[in-house]
């Protein structure tokens, strides 16, 4: 097994969103709950990048922001209708999902 780091992302509603998580290229890959009714925890995946999002409470912070690197920034500011910017280490978007957290991504530059 691989070691990795995955974030948990608080969300409101865990179906709404997979459903943008899936226009970032996610796809949902399990979800749990200790009963019917209660909140949702499901994991998501884009290769081998992994997000945990959560309608538990206390799993994590709103606003929270992570880098997700990949290999063709355009086609998501493409999708989401934004203009990637021009850093020194990358070309760059940032969105915010539904719930606010914010997502820098951006694919390297040589």
């Amino acid at each position: 097994m691989d070691e990795e780091v995955i974030p948990i992302l608080h969300v409101a509603n865990a179906a709404e969103a997979v459903a943008w998580y899936s226009r970032l290229g996610f796809t949902q890959q399990w979800e749990h709950r200790f009963e019917p009714g209660f909140p949702a925890f499901v994991e998501v995946a884009r290769g081998r990048v992994r997000l945990f999002l959560s309608e538990h409470s206390g799993d994590a912070r709103p606003d929270t922001l992570v880098y997700l690197r990949v290999r063709d920034v355009d086609a998501i500011a493409g999708e989401f209708g934004v203009q990637p910017v021009e850093a020194p280490w990358a070309r760059e978007i940032e969105l915010h999902d539904p719930d606010g957290n914010r997502l820098r991504i951006g694919t390297p530059t040589p």
